[in-house]
């Protein structure tokens, strides 16, 4: 709380999501979890916005269950699942299992770094909570690069109240947040930082739309 630093970075040296490449058994129990809390959630998300006909990028995406779902529900859709080798070597089995790895791609890579072209909706499932401003902002920023005209980004993430209530779902949403901090130096953000957020990365016009969930979808373009 003093530092705003992540304490598992000051306690252990890892920073971000790194150490998963070098430890398969810290990367399956990490990404099944991830599995595990999409689901929950999924179902919502594609009710709430219509991916028919579309190529669908999950960014970050795991083992790829939003992805997987969507494809369900929208059976004219193609998908591209993009993440580190070590979530897109067991995705293929989780997608294949579901009997839609013929229309999916398999892209690995850093976000940091690179996106895949092609798309014409790139997906951040609670990646850029994952992310201080600055680091956020170049994903933001890299996913941008990425996107032909007419392409949009989907940000789907809890927003913060501007003022935190005495109530269960903003107690949720307190632990979470606190969550961020400890783990990774990040931060839950209100509606009006997203769209800072996105402003800064070069994202003029946002549109938001609301899921039968905790979560919310910012639907975005240059």
């Amino acid at each position: 709380m003093k530092t705003g630093q992540s304490a598992r970075s000051l306690i252990t040296g890892n920073e971000g999501f790194g150490h998963l490449e070098r430890d398969p058994e810290a990367a399956k129990i990490f990404n099944q979890a991830m599995v595990d809390l999409t689901r929950l959630a999924a179902a919502a998300i594609t009710r709430a916005y219509d991916f028919a006909g579309q190529k669908v990028m999950d960014v970050g995406g795991g083992y790829g269950e939003l992805l997987a779902q969507i494809l369900e529900a929208y059976p004219t859709a193609q998908g591209v699942l993009f993440d580190m080798p070590h979530a897109i070597s067991r995705a293929r089995e989780h997608l294949a299992d579901r009997g839609l790895a013929g229309r999916c791609e398999f892209r690995s890579g850093d976000f940091f770094a690179s996106v895949p072209g092609g798309a014409d909706r790139y997906v951040l499932k609670t990646v850029i909570h994952d992310w201080p401003d600055d680091r956020a902002r170049e994903i933001l920023r890299t996913c941008l690069r990425a996107m032909a005209p007419g392409a949009r980004l989907l940000l789907i993430e809890r927003l913060m109240p501007e003022r935190l209530e005495p109530s269960e779902e903003n107690r949720g949403l307190a632990r979470v947040d606190l969550h961020m901090l400890v783990a990774l130096g990040a931060q839950e953000r209100t509606l009006a930082q997203m769209l800072e957020l996105l402003k800064s990365a070069g994202f003029r016009q946002v549109r938001r739309i609301g899921t039968p969930s905790e979560f919310q979808i910012l639907e975005a373009q240059a």
